[in-house]
């Protein structure tokens, strides 16, 4: 959350000559309400379920960069789905900037009511893990700029990196 899926993925997509879909706006768009709704209504779990059907959905496209919400991964055959069909980049952010960046967003259904600094600690201590298993390349992100992060990415995607060659404190 905060970490720039979204605006990396559209410049990517961009540059590759590629279609970028972000599966939370496909989930509004599809139910016509805004996520922050869903979770009211369904919690989360019945917004996960419907998470997981779009990424099946969005998988079964051709030449396309997809960005997922953060938590995602937590659901077992989104990573299965993720993994086997594509290449996956986790955006690693550091939790102050995360902090900074999504402070004052009140459309993140997690982060609202209470502490949002120790809440973004406890999903990066429960996600991290997750992510750098996924994950085919780890990116991190902090200072430098879209473009330069993006670049970076599509340097490593030319050059078909893999988790092993690229793990750690990759930095564009």
């Amino acid at each position: 959350m905060g970490a720039g899926k979204t605006t990396i993925g559209r410049l990517i997509a961009k540059q590759l000559g590629m279609v970028f879909y972000d599966s939370d706006h496909e989930i509004e768009r599809k139910t016509g309400v805004k996520i922050p709704l869903i979770f009211e209504l369904e919690g989360e779990a019945g917004f996960r379920k419907r998470e997981t059907a779009i990424i099946e959905e969005l998988c079964q496209l051709k030449n396309i960069v997809m960005a997922t919400g953060g938590g995602a991964v937590l659901m077992p055959e989104n990573r299965a789905l993720l993994k086997n069909n594509g290449k996956v980049v986790y955006l690693r952010a550091n939790v102050h900037d995360l902090w900074l960046r999504t402070r004052n967003d009140k459309t993140r259904p997690l982060l609202q009511g209470g502490n949002i600094r120790q809440k973004l600690e406890q999903l990066y201590i429960e996600r991290d893990p997750i992510y750098t298993a996924l994950a085919d390349c780890i990116v991190d992100t902090g200072a430098q700029s879209a473009h330069d992060i993006t670049n970076y990415i599509e340097q490593l995607l030319q050059n078909d990196y893999t988790q092993d060659d690229a793990y750690e404190n990759i930095k564009p």
